[in-house]
């Protein structure tokens, strides 16, 4: 009598890709480029003698300094891969070698190997997390049957979490539903961000020859 073979594994159901940043970083990060855009502007144009290029050079230097702690910051959950975007340097991490994602002080996914790297575009506000405690006090106080006139989103769990804890959420049931999958599987990967730190280090560099030189 012959055994049946095991049915082949049919393919996982594709994950729609999702993208966490921090519109509050993002905003800032506007904000600050265009301040640094218009004082730095205003000393190439109007400035005379060395401080155009001063100006200049701190223009190079500050720029991606900033973009990279504002607008750069995104964390990626697709199907097979989460890909995680810091200030200076892209982390790819395949589902099977997510240990687990966790919210402290700050947000933060844990690989097998025990390395931990921060998500930068998830940060944790305490604030948000206190508004999030008082409306889960109020909904605890409200009445089994929904007859009070507490609104509905209050009685909404997603509503009762602050925002990062929320994603955190998410991406460790990602991780957990699809991390034994064979096409999840892989090494960590680490790419520095040299388009960033090349013309950040060279503004620095020249500032400093600047100043030396002046």
């Amino acid at each position: 009598m012959t055994t049946p073979e095991p049915p082949a594994p049919q393919p996982s159901e594709p994950v729609q890709d999702r993208a966490f940043r921090s519109p509050m970083g993002i905003a800032g990060g506007v904000f600050l480029l265009a301040l640094a855009v218009v004082i730095g502007g205003d000393s190439i144009l109007r400035g005379h003698g060395r401080t155009p290029w001063l100006a200049l050079a701190a223009l190079l230097m500050v720029i991606p300094v900033v973009v990279a702690f504002t607008i750069r910051p995104a964390v990626f959950a697709g199907t097979e891969r989460l890909r995680i975007r810091n200030p200076f340097r892209t982390v790819t991490l395949p589902w099977g070698a997510v240990a687990d994602v966790r919210a402290g002080d700050s947000s933060e996914a844990l690989t097998q190997e025990g390395r931990t790297y921060q998500l930068w575009a998830i940060p944790v506000s305490l604030r948000q997390r206190k508004r999030a405690a008082r409306q889960a006090a109020r909904a605890s106080q409200d009445d089994p049957h929904r007859r009070t006139s507490v609104t509905a989103d209050v009685r909404d769990s997603k509503a009762r979490t602050a925002p990062a804890d929320q994603a955190v959420a998410e991406l460790r049931e990602l991780a957990e539903r699809r991390g034994g999958l064979p096409e999840c599987q892989g090494e960590p990967r680490v790419r520095w961000a040299y388009e960033v730190i090349a013309p950040a280090v060279a503004g620095l560099v020249l500032l400093v020859i600047l100043s030396a030189t002046g």
